[in-house]
């Protein structure tokens, strides 16, 4: 696909400094080298892109780039700081889920570079459903992020749950392995299911941040039907996929 096709099938949102896209899965936002990499086709395009943050390839939604380095730096703050509201939604495969929960389990990393709960799985606990586990189960010599992900229950059918989801802490994988650890798995998620033949239920929803300009700015992508398909869900008549607050 040409840079100038998906740009203009592509934007959500567009100014002096910004763009935001609504990215397909199985595409990369930088740091591969072959034609599904935004950043490179937007270089090989004749634009120069900064990334204000990733998602996950496996991701479809809403990325926002920075079209000069003063925008970026400024963008970069907001998700440090955690100023950033991010909702995606997510499919799982599953049932079960409370109408809302909180999981606050520290990340690691582990061999091969493969994100974990930094504990064992059985020292999961669930207590007025906020999942946690005990300061002396966390394991020790690696080094620890502690990671906050909040979710709503939106919709349960025969093929599984929509939920709402907000990553509170913006950790790599944290939604999929969050859920994946306390039972929960996405549809779809290659890094739980190794013969995954759709693509992975996970799509960045909305972003809300501080435009340069000083404008709370809250920017959204709606799924497709591919996406809906994977649960058996179809968009809510009459309001937005994510109706819940983080």
């Amino acid at each position: 696909m040409e840079w100038a096709q998906l740009r203009a099938g592509r934007t959500l949102y567009e100014d002096d400094a910004l763009l935001v896209l609504d990215k397909p899965a199985g595409w990369s936002v930088m740091g591969e080298r072959h034609d599904t990499d935004l950043v490179r086709l937007a270089a090989d395009g004749g634009e120069k892109l900064w990334p204000a943050h990733r998602i996950d390839k496996v991701t479809s939604g809403v990325v926002l780039f920075a079209k000069d380095l003063v925008s970026h730096g400024d963008l970069t703050r907001q998700f440090n700081q955690r100023t950033v509201e991010k909702t995606y939604l997510a499919i799982t495969a599953t049932s079960g889920l409370p109408a809302r929960g909180r999981i606050e389990l520290p990340l690691s990393v582990g061999r091969k570079n493969r994100v974990r709960i930094a504990a064992p799985r059985e020292a999961i606990e669930r207590h007025d459903d906020v999942w946690s586990v005990p300061d002396d189960a966390v394991l020790d010599g690696v080094s620890t992020y502690p990671s906050t992900t909040t979710f709503e229950r939106l919709e349960e059918s025969p093929g599984g749950t929509l939920l709402a989801v907000h990553p509170l802490t913006g950790r790599r994988h944290q939604i999929r392995v969050h859920l994946a650890w306390i039972g929960h798995a996405l549809v779809g998620d290659p890094l739980f299911d190794k013969h995954a033949t759709s693509r992975t239920g996970l799509h960045a929803y909305s972003l809300t941040f501080d435009a340069p300009d000083g404008r709370r700015l809250t920017v959204t992508a709606e799924p497709d039907e591919e996406f809906a398909a994977l649960g058996g869900f179809s968009a809510p008549s009459g309001r937005p996929w994510s109706a819940a607050e983080p």
